[in-house]
């Protein structure tokens, strides 16, 4: 797979944008931290689990889990440290850091609290649940895309579909415990898609529709949640989770096709155009 070729970030967004964007992101994310401990786990009841629920239980646990991979894999494309890059594309990526390091911090409490979830619900026991996220964990990650654009369109994607799965989860979940965990990495996942909405907007501002169209079609055309080439069973899972929560993750494409409408004044009705039909051609397979 290929890394975006970070070294282009000069051309594509200033860093000072970066900066700002990222910037206010962390703030967002300092006003709404949570622990796994606010849970209220005194109040858990596993007899209202389905088996249904704890087979998407296991499930979003490997997916969350996976930080490790998904934070390798974005400090490789955007480095900050080895010396080879130009000044221009240390700060860029730099600046990037500071959110990575706050979303990474948010993923690894979704794994944290998951797995506590399954052992506190029975679903696992602590050794063999180590073993089995150990098993898919070590298995590397890695995206297609060739620029930081599609890249960061590709996560904006992911961090969407990724809430509205929770959304749907929660709306048909009963364990008062588990619906208050959902909520809580709903509201996270929203923070994120939010950060990354506004980081794609940013290059479409700088480099209008007919430039960015293309890239935001080409991450259309090749996405796939994360782990669904590597976890064992995945799409196996999938069917049944989209058969309990009549979840869709091209759903979230909808969000991206609401961005680019916005966009769309005189010159660019043509390039909105095309990506609202693409999408519809997509959902439509």
């Amino acid at each position: 797979m290929n890394q975006p070729d970070a070294s282009d970030a000069r051309a594509d967004l200033d860093p000072a944008e970066m900066r700002r964007l990222a910037g206010a992101a962390v703030s967002r994310a300092g006003t709404r931290q949570w622990s796994v401990d606010d849970l209220p786990w005194e109040s858990l009841r596993p007899e209202e689990l389905t088996e249904t629920d704890c087979s998407v239980v296991r499930f979003i646990t490997f997916i969350e889990d996976h930080i490790p991979g998904y934070l390798t894999y974005f400090l490789q494309a955007f480095p900050v440290s080895g010396g080879d890059q130009a000044i221009e594309e240390f700060c860029f990526n730099r600046e990037y850091f500071r959110f990575l390091i706050s979303w990474a911090n948010d993923e690894e409490r979704h794994a944290s609290v998951l797995t506590r979830y399954q052992i506190e619900a029975g679903i696992s026991d602590p050794d063999t649940l180590m073993w089995e996220l150990a098993r898919e964990g070590s298995k590397k990650f890695a995206l297609p895309y060739e620029t930081p654009v599609q890249a960061f369109t590709y996560t904006l994607v992911q961090e969407k579909a990724t809430q509205l799965f929770y959304q749907r989860f929660k709306a048909v979940a009963t364990e008062p415990v588990l619906r208050s965990l959902l909520h809580r990495l709903a509201r996270d996942e929203a923070r994120h898609f939010a950060f990354y909405s506004e980081l794609v907007t940013a290059y479409i501002r700088r480099h209008g529709l007919a430039a960015t169209v293309p890239d935001l079609k080409d991450v259309l055309a090749t996405f796939r949640m994360p782990l669904a080439d590597t976890l064992k069973g995945y799409w196996r899972w999938s069917v049944k989770i989209t058969d309990a929560t009549s979840y869709d993750h091209t759903e979230a494409y909808d969000a991206l096709v609401r961005l680019v409408t916005g966009f769309a004044g005189e010159s660019g009705r043509a390039s909105a155009a095309d990506l609202t039909g693409f999408v519809h051609r997509i959902r439509a397979i």
